[in-house]
């Protein structure tokens, strides 16, 4: 191979990577501009961890979102996984899980991506899911560390008015609830919640039979908040 036939090769594929990062800012930015439906996209990952859990958290967010606010929403949630082609369709990204996961290289490439060009994730803990949620999200962003983010932040106040934070939905360790960030050019893509459960809180009330009405409120308020977050920052 020339020296002129290995740099076109470089040249070419530097140009097909601007125009797919192009593409897939575009794609992700302009959710919503044509009159999409928001769609919350659960993640299929691997290790262990059940990824499929809450199994009614999203139909239930959606509605929730379609009764309280003016946003066009789906029906169901939509399953994908991070190297799908059509992951930068969706503004928002749903890890849930009580075990271990483990991102593959591709994976992690392609989440950092799609974080760094508009997308968001929100990640709830379901019980045991924190380590390795925090090792592998050590591998998207190996600069940065998660950081709590304060009761004050936009996240509890940009719909309802959370004056204490995140809520605590379920017992887990007794631990208080807490919520973590990832910043990226001053934008949070990553929201994470420790030992609160929002998802569960979400799910149809016989699934989690002892929630009581108020703390299933508490869920759906802080969920609606997420996604009006999303759609506006």
């Amino acid at each position: 191979m020339t020296k002129k036939t290995a740099g076109n090769q470089i040249n070419h594929a530097l140009r097909f990577t601007l125009y797919i990062a192009l593409s897939m800012a575009l794609v992700i930015g302009s959710a919503h501009s044509a009159g999409e439906k928001f769609v919350i996209a659960q993640v299929q990952y691997g290790g262990g961890g059940d990824w499929y859990g809450d199994q009614t958290t999203i139909s239930n967010w959606l509605k929730i979102l379609r009764t309280r606010t003016d946003i066009e929403v789906a029906e169901e949630r939509v399953i994908v996984k991070l190297t799908d082609r059509n992951l930068y369709q969706y503004p928002m990204l749903y890890i849930v899980g009580h075990g271990n996961i483990r991102l593959t290289k591709e994976e992690i490439e392609a989440l950092r991506f799609y974080l760094t060009h508009g997308g968001f994730l929100f990640v709830n803990d379901d019980y045991g899911l924190d380590e390795g949620f925090r090792r592998e999200i050590r591998r998207v962003f190996p600069d940065q560390s998660l950081q709590p983010i304060p009761d004050s932040h936009l996240i509890y106040h940009c719909f309802y008015d959370l004056p204490n934070g995140l809520p605590k939905i379920h017992e887990h360790d007794g631990k208080p609830a807490q919520g973590f960030g990832l910043f990226h050019e001053g934008r949070m893509v990553v929201y994470y919640v420790y030992s609160s459960d929002i998802g569960d809180g979400l799910e149809d009330p016989q699934v989690h039979p002892k929630d009581t009405p108020q703390v299933r409120e508490l869920a759906a308020k802080m969920a609606v908040n997420v996604a009006v977050y999303v759609l506006t920052h």
